[in-house]
């Protein structure tokens, strides 16, 4: 996986709360990280269409980020407004 520790970093720097640059916990930043592999992972099944794990894996990863994304949505509408547009996925 072509995630490395300072990709990581870079991501929750950049989607995290303003209250800090650590900010791993933040649900932003979560569904951006989740975003991220995502996307990796959609470009391997392109490649390796048989690869079931990893088939496997994309389905739980995306029903984590719509988790998330509920949660969002249902406490705090301009934050999940927010990712949205900032990250370009749509429901």
């Amino acid at each position: 996986m072509n995630l490395t520790t300072e990709k990581k970093q870079e991501i929750f720097e950049k989607y995290g709360t303003a209250k800090s640059k650590n900010d791993t916990g933040s649900a932003e930043s979560q569904i951006a990280l989740f975003t991220h592999r995502i996307n990796h992972i959609t470009e391997h099944l392109k490649q390796n269409k048989k690869d079931f794990s990893a088939e496997t894996s994309l389905i739980k990863l995306v029903g984590k980020r719509r988790a998330l994304l509920d949660y969002l949505m249902k406490n705090d509408i301009f934050r999940y407004r927010a990712i949205i547009k900032e990250l370009d996925i749509r429901k």
